[in-house]
């Protein structure tokens, strides 16, 4: 048996991130050779991810990030079984490592591909899979660009969102961030009118109908009744057209417009847990 000291096992550590008794056994099985113990400890991962590949991962950390001239924005979510593993530094850590990188590539699947430290995202995931216990994903994975890119992150890492502006205008930071944070607290179905898809549309101006006709309105009624309650969806769930936040008297829309009268949101891009 190759003597092993404490040395090794927590330069594995470091490496992998496993525990001080998963790392002393690799180290052991692989008789020292370090590379062969870290493939021990993906070995690993992947039984465990295969026993849990059918459980559910809705808590984790959700981290948006912007580039640094802020044109370009991602917001990924890290997903894992337990709100106590989602809470842990080192897996916030993990996410927010994730997010950095995921500012390079256009997709998610692009992005579990990529090389992160000599092996690709997908097994990094594996094997902490392996290393925690549980089933750990990227759930969410979402991008924006734009002439300015906001982003906002709710307390806990729970939500995340990205706002792109129009132009980079004195201002546009605070105001990518008072726009994210309203898409984050009020959740829109999308920008505006045009991006609610018809199969919606379709079903509101049912709904409606449906109540009118129990209210006992005259069939004759119903189309222009309709049409002032799907006016009212608009407002109440696309996000130019929401009441704003921080000033319920103005919506979105204007409160950009306040801030400069050719600014204009371009999108947004919104990933929670659950």
């Amino acid at each position: 048996m190759a003597n092993i000291t404490a040395a090794e096992v927590n330069k594995l550590r470091q490496a992998t991130g496993a525990g001080m008794m998963d790392c002393k056994k690799a180290l052991v099985e692989a008789e020292g050779d370090f590379d062969k113990a870290i493939e021990v400890l993906r070995k690993k991962g992947q039984k465990v991810a295969a026993n849990r590949a059918d459980r559910a991962s809705t808590e984790g950390a959700v981290i948006a990030r912007v580039n640094s001239d802020a044109t370009q924005g991602v917001v990924v979510s890290l997903n894992c079984e337990t709100d106590f593993v989602a809470k842990n530094e080192s897996f916030v850590k993990l996410a927010t490592d994730l997010a950095e990188m995921a500012l390079n590539y256009a997709s998610k699947e692009d992005f579990l591909k990529a090389d992160y430290n000599g092996i690709t995202v997908e097994e990094k995931l594996t094997e902490q899979t392996g290393v925690i216990g549980e089933k750990i994903e990227i759930g969410g994975f979402e991008s924006i660009k734009a002439p300015f890119v906001g982003s906002y992150i709710h307390a806990g890492n729970k939500i995340a969102t990205l706002v792109g502006l129009s132009a980079n205008v004195d201002g546009a930071e605070e105001t990518a961030k008072n726009v994210a944070m309203q898409a984050a607290a009020m959740n829109p179905i999308a920008l505006n009118e045009d991006g609610v898809d018809q199969s919606v549309i379709d079903k509101e101006i049912e709904i409606a109908k449906d109540q009118l006709r129990a209210e006992g309105k005259p069939e004759a009624m119903l189309d222009n009744i309709a049409k002032g309650k799907l006016k009212r969806f608009f407002k109440d769930n696309t996000l130019v057209n929401q009441a704003y936040i921080k000033d319920s008297k103005v919506s979105v829309s204007d409160y950009v417009k306040s801030v400069n009268g050719e600014l204009t949101i371009t999108g947004f891009k919104r990933v929670a847990l659950g």
